[in-house]
């Protein structure tokens, strides 16, 4: 007898559709390799049958639903070979490999359906689509961005109401610092590319807080569910600790996981218990050993559904929930929309601008960063703190000093530097800084490398600004420690607007270099300059690109005074409310206290 309750001699004689039926019902009750076992004994006892590479399929599938791509990709290799027509099964092939690491394998076999696509009279749209699709997504987290580009730009063509699409096609041309990023594409205009911008693109592209509130709506309304009916708080007892659950992807080397892990360490264990509620990247890295064992309870959550995690961190009686995550790659708002435990919902560092998620109460703030003309732009209501909204890590790792010279610096010119990720750079931003070093023709500007499309572009710009591109020098990735020890070499570092640096110009500040930031309109190009106020260099602040630039160029002119700055930052920064880790952590635990006070 098998797994599913039926002999081997009545599972033959079944026919494939009943076949279906049975193991459909199976793997709904949540019996999949039950399902399995009822195909692969169909499968043994029928070598011949027609139909079999319908069967081999459909095993494939249940074997992708366990994740087990080994398994899959020989049944969807043997129902090609019956088959060669069925291309879903290509499709799923390279799903199968592109899953154990192979992705130009899996690419060809995406190529290989558009190609066998092409030469029908009537091809299926669905499946093209699902080809083009799937090469621009594995392509562009390969970071092979013009290909993954081209990709989109076909499916587009195709068909042009693809949100999804439309987002990560913006988003990609930001990365490659394709200027002007939004033109039309066949039947898609600016307008509906506009419309259809992501959360994230969106606080890089336009310091205008409504549109940054459209997108977040916009998300909503393509990818979350309605929220559950709220809940009854828990109802702790006399002397009981406070329950916070953390809920992120990026508790690892990712920005979110550098800026926090201090924090996770410093709660005050007396009154909190502190979860992490998780499906980051195991990446190996000491930063996320720090943060599992900074936590006394991490619940790895990536391999259950929004439902089930709900539940989860229902079961463990959560009274605040601080969403790190957002609306980024990766997140997971249902969870949120579902209350568990009837929790107070926050969002934090993740997302520094409005979610828009009805059951977030609160963002964690400051005076600076979520000023009162920001609140009708901001569904959650700001949970100020009473110097700066940000944590850090005081026990950041920092390798040893390196020279100019190692790092292909001139030793002897003034050293612009701009290290945020090149989406965050826009052509109003890098036009000023043209005239910045044509202003200042002693110096250069030093740049991260992302990709090596955005370099060739920006030196292209440079060239059309009328500024030598050897005058911009790119930085290639380094390990964390190094990257460290790199930014104390420049004079001054220039920001970005309207996405400001956040967790970049922590790093810099604590390596006693100066940033030069420009404050806007939006939570998010306020966040340096919140950092500046908090470190006591509240003149590093401007409000308009004209004053920025007029700054720079003083600055750049005056050695002497970026000097200054440099030595207040050596000798004041440990003491500056910025890196004041404990104060701060009491201060960001008695917020949320408070909070389970209000209504």
């Amino acid at each position: 007898m098998s797994e599913h309750g039926l002999m081997s001699t009545e599972v033959s004689k079944l026919s494939l559709t009943d076949l279906m039926a049975q193991a459909g019902v199976l793997s709904q009750q949540g019996q999949v390799a039950a399902a399995i076992a009822l195909y692969r004994t169909w499968l043994a006892a029928r070598p011949a049958d027609p139909l079999r590479y319908v069967a081999l399929f459909n095993l494939g599938v249940l074997h992708g639903l366990l994740q087990q791509p080994q398994e899959a990709e020989p049944l969807y290799r043997e129902a090609l070979r019956l088959q060669p027509a069925l291309m879903q099964a290509r499709l799923n092939l390279g799903h199968a490999l592109e899953n154990q690491g192979q992705l130009d394998a899996a690419v060809a076999q995406w190529q290989q359906v558009l190609a066998e696509l092409a030469v029908l009279p009537q091809p299926d749209v669905t499946l093209q689509l699902h080809a083009l699709n799937n090469l621009a997504r594995a392509l562009e987290s390969a970071k092979r961005y013009d290909e993954a580009e081209a990709y989109m730009a076909r499916s587009l063509q195709v068909e042009p109401e693809q949100s999804a699409v439309l987002q990560h096609y913006v988003h990609i041309r930001q990365k490659q610092c394709k200027w002007p990023v939004y033109q039309p594409i066949g039947e898609v205009t600016v307008n509906r590319q506009l419309l259809s911008t992501s959360a994230l693109a969106m606080l890089a592209a336009y310091d205008d807080p409504a549109l940054q509130l459209l997108a977040a709506r916009q998300f909503l309304h393509e990818k979350v569910q309605a929220p559950a009916p709220r809940k009854p708080r828990r109802v702790r007892q006399p002397g009981e600790r406070i329950r916070i659950g953390y809920l992120s992807g990026d508790l690892c080397m990712h920005a979110v996981g550098l800026l926090t892990v201090e924090l996770f360490e410093l709660h005050d264990r007396e009154k909190f218990e502190v979860f992490g509620f998780c499906w980051s990247k195991d990446d190996g890295s000491p930063l996320r050993e720090r943060i599992i064992k900074a936590f006394d309870h991490h619940v790895r959550i990536g391999h259950l559904s929004d439902e089930q995690a709900a539940q989860v961190i229902e079961a463990c009686g959560i009274d605040i929930l601080v969403d790190l995550q957002g609306l980024t790659s990766g997140a997971r708002p249902n969870i949120l929309m579902q209350r568990p435990a009837g929790a107070v919902q926050i969002s934090y560092l993740g997302l520094p601008g409005t979610s828009a998620l009805p059951t977030v109460d609160y963002i964690v703030a400051d005076d600076f960063v979520f000023p009162p003309e920001l609140e009708p732009f901001m569904t959650e209501k700001p949970l100020r703190l009473p110097r700066c909204y940000q944590v850090s890590d005081r026990k950041r790792d920092v390798g040893p000093p390196l020279t100019r010279a190692a790092c292909g610096l001139p030793e002897d010119r003034f050293v612009f530097a701009a290290f945020n990720n090149n989406y965050k750079i826009t052509p109003e931003v890098f036009a000023t800084w043209m005239r910045i070093l044509t202003q200042v023709p002693d110096s250069v500007l030093w740049l991260m490398a992302d990709n090596r499309w955005s370099e060739q572009n920006l030196r292209d710009q440079a060239q059309s600004h009328g500024v030598d591109p050897a005058r911009l020098i790119f930085a290639g990735r380094a390990f964390p420690a190094e990257y460290m020890a790199r930014l104390a070499l420049p004079d001054l570092f220039l920001d970005t607007l309207p996405y400001n640096a956040g967790t970049t110009a922590n790093d810099i500040l604590w390596m006693g270099t100066p940033i030069l930031t420009c404050s806007g309109r939006t939570y998010i190009s306020r966040m340096c300059g919140s950092l500046l106020t908090a470190v006591g260099l509240p003149d590093l602040i401007t409000f308009s690109l004209e004053a920025y630039e007029r700054k720079a160029v003083q600055l750049g002119k005056n050695p002497k005074r970026v000097a200054s700055y440099k030595r207040y930052l050596a000798e004041q920064r440990l003491g500056s409310d910025l890196f004041d880790m404990q104060q701060l952590t009491l201060e960001l635990e008695h917020a949320l206290s408070d909070t389970l006070q209000r209504p």
